[in-house]
């Protein structure tokens, strides 16, 4: 290998233009050809018999110069940069000049780590959320238990919105049954929009033993051959329930707990809910924080590490996804996403995820903070507890560079958070300004108002998933990703 040129682009890549010898590129298109004429059929040859000089002829002189560049190309490319005493990070960019019987020449693009100036990152600002937990907090952290200690009871009246009703449907099309529309004793709870919009509201108002004729429109997002179409339902209802909530008390709070009184429940609900705010107060302070150090540092990130970044977001996305038995391709058909609109879409939380890898590693620097071998090993020791493995399994697995890297990450990490001031939260810009009115002092900013109600709403679906039914698989939210 021969290193011909080192030319700086911007944005911190290097232009690297690298000679292989005639050489050392005719040595591998002899090991390519030794590797593969085993499986080429050469007439008048045994198979694996034929002189390369044969196979060449036939087939052409570059037959084999493909894998032979693809073999070469890493380990030249690793010399050079070593050579060059360049940081490479990212994917590099290689176009091919030439190959052929006088060597191989080749250039490579490459992003190499930037040089960062760290502003300010002790004793940041940042605001944080106060934390609460209010009565009606603690309501909705009762109603999961109050709903799984709810019993369905039959009621000898007219079902209304809330009741269950169990009843025999057919869907009818143009007077034809149609695929899927048909179930027999089916448990339908009345108001919670599983069914195509306007069947459930039908329902209310009638008593078991009554039938009915139901008249909906299926959404124009459903299986392609009933999609907006109007279609009749014939139904029966065979029995209506009502729910009986259960008397919230001590032996309530006996059945659904491991505490003998109401209070003592409540007040561990209320301490977890506590601390998971606390949480999440404290890691939304920190990002604040985090975010700080980055706007006071001046660094130019290359586009490589960004997308090399991206890349690693959206494999490790895609593994997730297959740990919950979807493969992946599935996945992205069923949401009708691209891979290349996911990368797209991870190209933020990339940038930052860079950004903060970048300041981290530079205050770390700064402050000259080493690993030792103890620390290594105590490392070792607490993810071998974590995860349930063999001290030697996890050294296998992960290399020492990379734990003292992450060593040093935490512990700049942890300077920076440890040594930031929390403060209150500013109100927002409407907030900001009081009501006008004349001739009166300035009034004091109001005080932000407490954090929302936790929930979501409930997805609609469709009447009864039919064979036919195109199904839509929810989008996993992307986590933010931490240094640390």
């Amino acid at each position: 290998m021969n290193l011909k040129n080192v030319e700086n682009k911007e944005k911190n890549t290097v232009e690297l233009t690298i000679e292989v010898s005639a050489a050392d590129f005719d040595a591998a298109v002899n090991k390519v050809y030794l590797k593969s004429r085993g499986s080429i059929n050469v007439p008048g040859f045994r198979k694996g018999k034929a002189p390369r000089k044969i196979i060449e002829g036939m087939y052409g002189a570059k037959v084999f110069y493909e894998d032979a560049i693809n073999d070469l190309y890493p380990e030249a490319l690793a010399g050079a940069v070593k050579e060059a005493g360049l940081d490479m990070v990212g994917y590099p960019k290689v176009e091919l000049e030439e190959a052929g019987k006088d060597g191989m020449v080749f250039k490579a693009i490459v992003a190499v780590r930037p040089e960062v100036k760290l502003g300010e990152y002790k004793g940041i600002q940042a605001a944080k959320a106060p934390v609460e937990v209010t009565g009606e907090d603690m309501e909705n952290e009762l109603k999961p238990y109050i709903n799984r200690a709810t019993r369905l009871v039959t009621a000898e009246r007219e079902a209304k919105l809330g009741d269950t009703v169990v009843l025999d449907f057919e869907g009818f099309k143009d007077g034809v049954p149609f695929e899927g529309g048909k179930a027999e004793k089916y448990s339908l709870e009345l108001g919670s929009g599983s069914f195509v919009p306007g069947f459930e509201d039908q329902v209310v108002g009638l008593k078991a033993g009554e039938e009915k004729d139901i008249n909906v429109t299926f959404p124009e997002q459903y299986t392609p051959e009933l999609a907006g179409q109007a279609v009749v339902f014939q139904i029966k209802v065979h029995e209506v329930k009502e729910s009986l909530a259960p008397e919230v008390d001590d032996e309530f709070a006996k059945d659904v707990s491991e505490f003998e009184t109401l209070e003592e429940f409540k007040k561990d609900l209320a301490d977890k809910l506590k601390k998971r705010r606390e949480e999440s107060a404290q890691k939304a302070f920190e990002n604040a924080v985090l975010d700080k150090v980055i706007e006071n540092m001046e660094c130019e990130v290359p586009d490589a590490m960004v997308e090399y970044e991206a890349d690693r977001m959206v494999d490790d996305y895609a593994n997730r996804i297959g740990g919950q038995g979807i493969s992946f391709e599935d996945y992205l058909r069923m949401t009708g996403t691209s891979l290349e609109q996911l990368r797209q879409d991870a190209r933020v939380a990339a940038l930052r995820q860079v950004q903060a890898e970048l300041a981290l590693t530079a205050v770390a620097a700064a402050e000259g903070m080493e690993v030792t071998e103890d620390d290594i090993t105590a490392e070792v020791k607490r993810m071998a507890g974590e995860y349930d493995m063999e001290e030697e399994k996890i050294r296998s697995i992960v290399p020492q560079t990379e734990l003292e890297r992450e060593l040093k990450l935490n512990r700049a990490a942890r300077l920076i958070y440890d040594s930031a001031v929390a403060v209150a939260e500013e109100p927002a810009e409407e907030e900001k300004k009081p009501a006008r009115k004349p001739r009166k002092k300035k009034e004091e900013d109001p005080q932000p108002e407490g954090e929302a109600a936790e929930g979501e709403e409930k997805p609609k679906k469709p009447a009864r998933k039919s064979t036919g039914k195109k199904g839509t698989a929810k989008k996993a939210e992307e986590p933010e990703e931490s240094a640390e």
